[in-house]
């Protein structure tokens, strides 16, 4: 197709607690791309938290839509891209994934590939080394999946029912450092117990007991207790929210972005506890994306 178009790709959360470089949900934070048929490649970008990217061929949007359409055997055409966004970037809140989302949605339409999910989900997977962050920004709503390096398996999942808030601090947590201060072995009785959390957690999420859901997610012990030292709103923030009748409230990602699940209608009076506490963070009520990538 080589029609103008504009696409919106949905930011995303990983982890969800003990769901570490497995589970992923997306949200209503979006990475919005005008794509018009051009004589060469230029990007532009609308949003300040996209200043200082290139507006040429170095650009992470270009060089996943060459190597995508390079794998599976089309040509890419020239493209103009006008770029905005509300996902801040080294937030914890996919902007990455939502990039890489964007280059390969490019290359399958531009380049006439007809791509499959596993397809595409491959691509996504090489990128970012794991498929939580990608898969949600790809396909939407909540997905659990693992990497094996060079290919990835992914499952979608029914999206929980809750209102979700986050508090965005002012600060950036690069993935390197937040992965830096992770230890590098575990004994097997926290391998044991780590997993087990992990698997209560997503059999709670399917049978939609939240408030054991909720609970699972704060008892994660792979990277939150790590952490802590990165993300210091983190405590209070967990506090106030069980305090209000949360559900749980976890880092996002790497951070530092912090995200509460609460019953449905708490979201706006959690909100509202979170502003007047964290005056110096960006505290947004947030809906789950249900769905792929949207053209409008």
């Amino acid at each position: 197709m080589n029609a103008a178009v504009t696409m919106k790709v949905p930011a995303s959360t990983a982890n969800l607690g003990p769901g570490f470089d497995s589970l992923g949900l997306a949200f209503s934070l979006y990475l919005t791309l005008e794509i018009t048929p051009a004589s060469e490649w230029k990007f532009e970008h609308r949003s300040p938290m996209l200043a200082g990217l290139p507006d040429d061929e170095t650009h992470l949007v270009y060089q996943v839509a060459k190597k995508t359409a390079d794998t599976y055997g089309g040509e890419l055409p020239p493209l103009h891209i006008v770029m905005d966004s509300e996902i801040p970037l080294a937030r914890g809140l996919g902007s990455s994934a939502a990039a890489i989302a964007a280059g390969i949605e490019i290359a399958d339409r531009f380049a006439d590939l007809n791509l499959s999910d596993d397809q595409k989900l491959t691509i996504g997977n090489q990128f970012e080394g794991h498929p939580d962050n990608i898969g949600a920004s790809l396909f939407g709503g909540m997905v659990v999946g693992v990497s094996f390096g060079e290919s990835a398996e992914i499952v979608q999942l029914p999206s929980p029912e809750v209102d979700l808030i986050a508090i965005i601090p002012p600060y950036e947590v690069k993935t390197d450092d937040a992965r830096r201060v992770l230890p590098e072995q575990f004994t097997r009785a926290q391998a044991v117990q780590g997993s087990a959390v992990a698997n209560v957690l997503l059999s709670a999420l399917f049978a939609r007991n939240y408030e054991l859901a909720g609970q699972m997610m704060e008892k994660d012990g792979f990277h939150e207790p790590y952490r802590l030292e990165l993300i210091k709103e983190l405590p209070e923030a967990r506090k106030l929210a069980k305090e209000a009748g949360a559900y749980a409230t976890v880092i996002s990602g790497a951070g530092p972005t912090i995200l509460t699940f609460a019953p449905i209608g708490k979201g706006k009076e959690i909100a509202s506890l979170f502003t007047d506490r964290f005056s110096d963070c960006d505290v947004k009520q947030l809906h789950i994306h249900s769905g792929t990538i949207q053209y409008i």
